[in-house]
Protein backbone atom coordinates (compact mmCIF):
# COMPACT_ATOMS: atom_id res chain seq x y z
CA UNK A 1 0.00 0.00 0.00
CA UNK A 2 1.80 3.32 -1.04
CA UNK A 3 2.00 5.59 2.29
CA UNK A 4 4.13 8.82 0.43
CA UNK A 5 2.84 9.75 -3.18
CA UNK A 6 5.18 12.67 -4.30
CA UNK A 7 5.81 14.74 -7.47
CA UNK A 8 9.04 16.85 -6.11
CA UNK A 9 9.57 20.37 -8.45
CA UNK A 10 12.01 22.76 -7.19
CA UNK A 11 13.55 25.39 -9.35
CA UNK A 12 17.21 26.79 -7.73
CA UNK A 13 19.31 29.14 -10.14
CA UNK A 14 19.86 26.88 -13.35
CA UNK A 15 18.51 23.68 -11.67
CA UNK A 16 15.96 22.34 -11.75
CA UNK A 17 14.36 18.95 -9.69
CA UNK A 18 11.95 17.06 -11.08
CA UNK A 19 11.20 13.79 -9.41
CA UNK A 20 7.85 11.21 -8.71
CA UNK A 21 8.54 9.09 -5.63
CA UNK A 22 6.09 6.58 -4.14
CA UNK A 23 7.07 4.68 -0.59
CA UNK A 24 4.91 1.97 0.34
CA UNK A 25 3.71 1.21 4.01
CA UNK A 26 7.04 -0.73 5.95
CA UNK A 27 8.83 0.63 2.69
CA UNK A 28 12.57 1.70 2.30
CA UNK A 29 13.46 3.30 -0.43
CA UNK A 30 16.66 4.70 -0.94
CA UNK A 31 17.78 7.21 -3.41
CA UNK A 32 21.66 7.42 -5.12
CA UNK A 33 22.85 9.46 -7.36
CA UNK A 34 26.34 11.56 -8.24
CA UNK A 35 26.95 14.73 -6.45
CA UNK A 36 24.65 17.59 -7.73
CA UNK A 37 21.81 15.26 -8.49
CA UNK A 38 19.30 16.56 -6.11
CA UNK A 39 19.15 13.98 -3.53
CA UNK A 40 19.29 16.15 -0.72
CA UNK A 41 17.08 18.52 -2.48
CA UNK A 42 14.19 16.14 -2.65
CA UNK A 43 15.32 15.14 0.95
CA UNK A 44 14.70 19.02 2.24
CA UNK A 45 11.68 19.41 0.11
CA UNK A 46 9.87 15.86 2.16
CA UNK A 47 11.18 17.86 5.24
CA UNK A 48 9.62 20.86 4.34
CA UNK A 49 13.01 22.73 4.95
CA UNK A 50 12.87 23.49 0.77
CA UNK A 51 9.97 25.12 -0.76
CA UNK A 52 8.33 22.88 -3.60
CA UNK A 53 7.94 25.22 -6.79
CA UNK A 54 5.38 22.51 -8.05
CA UNK A 55 3.85 19.30 -7.55
CA UNK A 56 2.75 17.97 -4.59
CA UNK A 57 3.16 15.61 -1.40
CA UNK A 58 0.81 13.25 0.15
CA UNK A 59 1.43 10.88 3.49
CA UNK A 60 -0.99 8.98 4.24
CA UNK A 61 -3.69 10.19 1.73
CA UNK A 62 -2.91 13.90 3.61
CA UNK A 63 -1.61 16.78 1.18
CA UNK A 64 1.35 18.40 3.06
CA UNK A 65 2.65 20.54 0.21
CA UNK A 66 2.28 24.07 2.34
CA UNK A 67 2.37 22.46 5.94
CA UNK A 68 5.23 24.02 7.70
CA UNK A 69 8.31 21.42 8.19
CA UNK A 70 7.37 21.82 12.14
CA UNK A 71 3.50 20.31 11.77
CA UNK A 72 4.71 17.32 9.16
CA UNK A 73 4.97 13.64 10.34
CA UNK A 74 8.17 13.16 9.08
CA UNK A 75 11.27 12.06 11.68
CA UNK A 76 15.02 13.17 9.92
CA UNK A 77 18.20 12.07 10.78
CA UNK A 78 20.78 14.25 9.24
CA UNK A 79 24.32 13.71 8.22
CA UNK A 80 26.18 15.11 10.69
CA UNK A 81 23.36 14.06 13.52
CA UNK A 82 22.62 17.69 14.39
CA UNK A 83 22.37 16.53 18.05
CA UNK A 84 21.49 19.91 20.48
CA UNK A 85 24.87 20.43 22.27
CA UNK A 86 23.72 21.69 25.51
CA UNK A 87 21.12 18.61 25.91
CA UNK A 88 21.64 15.26 27.25
CA UNK A 89 21.17 12.35 24.92
CA UNK A 90 17.64 12.01 26.71
CA UNK A 91 16.74 15.59 26.23
CA UNK A 92 17.72 15.72 22.78
CA UNK A 93 15.25 12.13 22.02
CA UNK A 94 12.35 14.17 24.38
CA UNK A 95 12.79 16.79 22.48
CA UNK A 96 10.47 15.74 19.11
CA UNK A 97 7.49 14.72 21.31
CA UNK A 98 7.84 18.04 23.68
CA UNK A 99 7.05 19.96 19.93
CA UNK A 100 4.59 18.10 19.26
CA UNK A 101 2.98 19.42 22.68
CA UNK A 102 3.43 16.01 24.54
CA UNK A 103 4.25 16.91 28.62
CA UNK A 104 7.96 16.46 30.00
CA UNK A 105 7.03 13.50 31.81
CA UNK A 106 5.55 11.64 28.91
CA UNK A 107 7.94 12.39 26.62
CA UNK A 108 11.10 11.43 29.35
CA UNK A 109 9.57 8.15 29.46
CA UNK A 110 9.24 7.88 25.54
CA UNK A 111 12.77 9.24 25.03
CA UNK A 112 13.77 6.01 27.94
CA UNK A 113 11.75 3.66 25.86
CA UNK A 114 13.73 4.51 22.92
CA UNK A 115 17.50 4.78 24.34
CA UNK A 116 16.22 1.49 25.65
CA UNK A 117 15.61 0.35 21.83
CA UNK A 118 19.00 1.52 20.37
CA UNK A 119 20.70 -0.06 23.25
CA UNK A 120 21.83 3.61 25.34
CA UNK A 121 20.12 3.50 28.29
CA UNK A 122 23.34 4.00 30.68
CA UNK A 123 23.75 7.34 28.08
CA UNK A 124 20.94 8.67 28.76
CA UNK A 125 22.31 11.87 30.61
CA UNK A 126 25.15 12.16 28.47
CA UNK A 127 25.95 14.88 26.15
CA UNK A 128 26.59 14.88 22.61
CA UNK A 129 30.32 15.38 22.65
CA UNK A 130 30.51 12.49 25.16
CA UNK A 131 29.43 10.27 22.46
CA UNK A 132 30.84 7.85 20.41
CA UNK A 133 29.90 8.45 16.35
CA UNK A 134 27.84 4.95 16.23
CA UNK A 135 25.94 6.88 19.81
CA UNK A 136 25.21 9.75 18.01
CA UNK A 137 23.76 8.28 15.29
CA UNK A 138 21.55 5.90 17.15
CA UNK A 139 20.32 9.18 19.47
CA UNK A 140 19.67 10.90 16.28
CA UNK A 141 17.89 7.73 14.85
CA UNK A 142 16.22 7.60 18.54
CA UNK A 143 15.01 11.29 18.27
CA UNK A 144 13.86 10.66 14.81
CA UNK A 145 11.48 7.99 15.71
CA UNK A 146 10.43 9.38 18.98
CA UNK A 147 7.79 11.53 16.67
CA UNK A 148 6.15 8.13 15.49
CA UNK A 149 6.94 9.75 11.64
CA UNK A 150 4.84 8.54 9.08
CA UNK A 151 7.98 9.53 6.78
CA UNK A 152 11.65 8.77 8.19
CA UNK A 153 14.00 10.35 6.41
CA UNK A 154 17.92 9.20 6.65
CA UNK A 155 20.61 11.40 4.96
CA UNK A 156 23.77 10.00 4.38
CA UNK A 157 23.11 8.63 8.11
CA UNK A 158 26.25 6.47 8.39
CA UNK A 159 28.46 8.82 6.38
CA UNK A 160 30.35 9.91 9.60
CA UNK A 161 31.54 6.88 10.57
CA UNK A 162 34.74 4.67 10.55
CA UNK A 163 34.55 1.17 8.66
CA UNK A 164 34.41 -0.77 11.72
CA UNK A 165 31.48 1.46 13.78
CA UNK A 166 29.87 1.67 10.11
CA UNK A 167 29.43 -2.04 9.85
CA UNK A 168 28.14 -2.54 12.90
CA UNK A 169 25.95 0.33 12.70
CA UNK A 170 24.36 -0.46 9.72
CA UNK A 171 23.15 -4.08 10.62
CA UNK A 172 21.62 -2.31 13.96
CA UNK A 173 20.04 0.52 11.41
CA UNK A 174 19.01 -2.45 9.35
CA UNK A 175 16.77 -4.37 12.10
CA UNK A 176 15.31 -0.50 13.37
CA UNK A 177 14.03 0.14 9.41
CA UNK A 178 12.97 -3.18 9.29
CA UNK A 179 10.61 -2.70 12.62
CA UNK A 180 9.38 0.65 11.40
CA UNK A 181 5.52 0.70 10.11
CA UNK A 182 5.91 3.77 8.35
CA UNK A 183 7.55 4.63 5.18
CA UNK A 184 11.76 5.40 4.88
CA UNK A 185 13.29 7.30 2.49
CA UNK A 186 17.53 6.90 2.61
CA UNK A 187 19.64 9.01 0.84
CA UNK A 188 22.99 7.75 0.30
CA UNK A 189 26.07 7.67 -2.38
CA UNK A 190 27.07 4.15 -0.92
CA UNK A 191 25.89 0.87 -2.90
CA UNK A 192 26.44 -0.81 0.21
CA UNK A 193 24.21 0.99 2.34
CA UNK A 194 21.56 1.04 -0.33
CA UNK A 195 21.88 -2.70 -0.97
CA UNK A 196 21.59 -3.31 2.57
CA UNK A 197 19.53 -1.31 3.89
CA UNK A 198 16.42 -0.76 0.95
CA UNK A 199 14.10 -2.73 -0.48
CA UNK A 200 14.36 -0.41 -3.83
CA UNK A 201 16.41 1.66 -5.19
CA UNK A 202 15.76 5.23 -6.69
CA UNK A 203 18.46 6.50 -9.01
CA UNK A 204 18.43 10.26 -9.91
CA UNK A 205 21.13 12.25 -12.26
CA UNK A 206 20.59 16.06 -13.17
CA UNK A 207 17.30 16.48 -10.79
CA UNK A 208 15.60 13.10 -12.91
CA UNK A 209 15.08 9.57 -12.06
CA UNK A 210 16.95 7.66 -14.92
CA UNK A 211 16.40 3.94 -13.02
CA UNK A 212 14.19 2.48 -10.58
CA UNK A 213 13.61 -0.95 -9.40
CA UNK A 214 15.05 -3.77 -6.85
CA UNK A 215 18.67 -4.06 -6.04
CA UNK A 216 19.04 -7.78 -8.93
CA UNK A 217 17.25 -4.99 -11.48
CA UNK A 218 19.35 -2.87 -11.36
CA UNK A 219 22.66 -4.15 -10.57
CA UNK A 220 22.08 -6.78 -13.38
CA UNK A 221 20.99 -3.96 -16.07
CA UNK A 222 22.69 -0.73 -15.31
CA UNK A 223 21.12 2.04 -18.09
CA UNK A 224 23.52 4.95 -17.41
CA UNK A 225 27.32 5.17 -16.67
CA UNK A 226 26.89 6.03 -12.67
CA UNK A 227 24.87 3.27 -12.63
CA UNK A 228 27.26 0.95 -14.08
CA UNK A 229 29.97 1.94 -11.94
CA UNK A 230 28.35 1.64 -9.09
CA UNK A 231 27.43 -1.63 -9.42
CA UNK A 232 31.08 -2.74 -10.43
CA UNK A 233 30.55 -2.81 -14.58
CA UNK A 234 31.58 -1.81 -18.04
CA UNK A 235 29.10 -0.38 -19.82
CA UNK A 236 28.42 0.41 -23.67
CA UNK A 237 25.49 1.51 -25.89
CA UNK A 238 25.00 0.33 -29.06
CA UNK A 239 23.18 -1.06 -31.83
CA UNK A 240 21.89 -4.75 -31.57
CA UNK A 241 22.36 -6.94 -34.75
CA UNK A 242 21.48 -10.18 -33.05
CA UNK A 243 24.02 -11.56 -30.82
CA UNK A 244 26.14 -8.14 -31.56
CA UNK A 245 26.16 -4.98 -30.75
CA UNK A 246 27.81 -2.63 -32.82
CA UNK A 247 29.16 0.59 -31.08
CA UNK A 248 28.98 4.03 -32.37
CA UNK A 249 32.83 3.53 -32.71
CA UNK A 250 32.39 0.83 -34.76
CA UNK A 251 33.59 -1.34 -32.56
CA UNK A 252 31.46 -4.53 -31.94
CA UNK A 253 30.45 -6.53 -29.12
CA UNK A 254 29.25 -10.49 -29.46
CA UNK A 255 27.15 -11.86 -26.09
CA UNK A 256 24.88 -14.73 -25.76
CA UNK A 257 22.08 -12.44 -25.93
CA UNK A 258 19.93 -11.52 -28.55
CA UNK A 259 18.99 -8.31 -29.41
CA UNK A 260 17.80 -6.10 -31.95
CA UNK A 261 17.92 -1.77 -32.19
CA UNK A 262 19.14 0.37 -29.31
CA UNK A 263 20.67 -1.86 -26.66
CA UNK A 264 23.15 -1.97 -23.88
CA UNK A 265 26.25 -4.34 -23.28
CA UNK A 266 27.73 -4.45 -19.75
CA UNK A 267 30.34 -7.11 -18.45
CA UNK A 268 32.51 -7.04 -15.39
CA UNK A 269 36.22 -5.56 -15.10
CA UNK A 270 36.37 -9.58 -13.94
CA UNK A 271 35.41 -11.01 -16.78
CA UNK A 272 38.07 -9.42 -18.56
CA UNK A 273 41.24 -11.39 -19.59
CA UNK A 274 44.65 -9.61 -20.39
CA UNK A 275 46.80 -11.38 -23.13
CA UNK A 276 50.97 -9.76 -23.59
CA UNK A 277 49.84 -10.94 -27.57
CA UNK A 278 46.59 -11.82 -28.89
CA UNK A 279 45.16 -15.00 -27.26
CA UNK A 280 44.12 -17.70 -29.55
CA UNK A 281 41.19 -19.94 -28.64
CA UNK A 282 37.20 -18.96 -27.63
CA UNK A 283 37.01 -15.28 -27.00
CA UNK A 284 34.71 -13.65 -29.30
CA UNK A 285 35.16 -9.99 -28.00
CA UNK A 286 39.69 -9.61 -28.17
CA UNK A 287 40.95 -6.25 -29.14
CA UNK A 288 44.60 -4.57 -28.27
CA UNK A 289 44.50 -2.27 -25.50
CA UNK A 290 47.16 0.38 -24.04
CA UNK A 291 46.90 0.14 -19.85
CA UNK A 292 46.94 3.49 -18.31
CA UNK A 293 45.83 3.05 -14.93
CA UNK A 294 46.38 0.85 -12.38
CA UNK A 295 45.06 0.57 -8.38
CA UNK A 296 44.89 -1.78 -5.36
CA UNK A 297 41.12 -3.11 -5.40
CA UNK A 298 40.43 -5.44 -2.30
CA UNK A 299 42.84 -8.17 -2.71
CA UNK A 300 43.16 -7.95 -6.78
CA UNK A 301 44.74 -4.80 -8.85
CA UNK A 302 41.79 -2.83 -11.10
CA UNK A 303 43.68 -1.41 -14.17
CA UNK A 304 41.94 0.89 -17.10
CA UNK A 305 42.69 0.53 -20.77
CA UNK A 306 42.39 2.43 -23.21
CA UNK A 307 41.57 1.38 -26.96
CA UNK A 308 38.71 0.45 -29.24
CA UNK A 309 36.62 0.94 -25.88
CA UNK A 310 37.75 2.39 -22.58
CA UNK A 311 37.44 -0.96 -20.10
CA UNK A 312 38.34 -1.69 -16.48
CA UNK A 313 39.72 -5.10 -15.32
CA UNK A 314 40.40 -6.83 -12.54
CA UNK A 315 43.46 -9.20 -12.28
CA UNK A 316 45.50 -10.64 -9.82
CA UNK A 317 49.09 -9.24 -8.35
CA UNK A 318 50.29 -12.28 -9.52
CA UNK A 319 49.13 -11.55 -13.26
CA UNK A 320 50.52 -7.96 -13.29
CA UNK A 321 53.95 -9.41 -12.23
CA UNK A 322 54.11 -11.57 -15.36
CA UNK A 323 52.74 -8.78 -17.80
CA UNK A 324 55.05 -6.43 -16.43
CA UNK A 325 52.08 -3.96 -16.53
CA UNK A 326 53.21 -0.35 -16.26
CA UNK A 327 51.30 2.46 -17.70
CA UNK A 328 51.88 2.72 -21.59
CA UNK A 329 51.78 -1.18 -21.86
CA UNK A 330 50.65 -2.51 -25.08
CA UNK A 331 48.09 -5.34 -24.61
CA UNK A 332 45.46 -7.81 -25.45
CA UNK A 333 42.33 -7.84 -23.98
CA UNK A 334 39.71 -10.17 -24.44
CA UNK A 335 36.07 -10.90 -22.96
CA UNK A 336 34.20 -14.09 -23.47
CA UNK A 337 30.80 -13.92 -25.21
CA UNK A 338 29.31 -15.93 -22.13
CA UNK A 339 30.51 -13.62 -19.78
CA UNK A 340 29.05 -10.72 -21.80
CA UNK A 341 25.69 -9.15 -21.21
CA UNK A 342 23.12 -7.36 -24.16
CA UNK A 343 19.50 -5.95 -23.23
CA UNK A 344 17.41 -3.00 -25.03
CA UNK A 345 18.06 0.23 -24.05
CA UNK A 346 14.33 1.51 -24.45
Amino acid sequence: MTLMDAHLIVERGGFRLDLELTIGRGETVALLGPNGAGKTTALRALAGLTPLSGGFLTLDGRDLSATPPEQRPVGVVFQDYLLFPHLSARDNVAFGPRRHGVDRRTAHATADRWLERVGLTDHGRRKPRNLSGGQAQRVALARALAVDPVLLLLDEPLAALDARTRLETRAELRRHLAAHPGATLLVTHDPLDALVLADRLVIVEDGRVVQEGDAATITARPRTDYVAQLVGLNLYRGRGEGHAVRLESGFELTATDVVHGDAFVAFPPAAVALHPSRPDGSPRNTWPATLTDIQRHGDNLRVRLDGPIVVAADITPAAAAYLDLVPGRELWAAVKASETRAYPAE
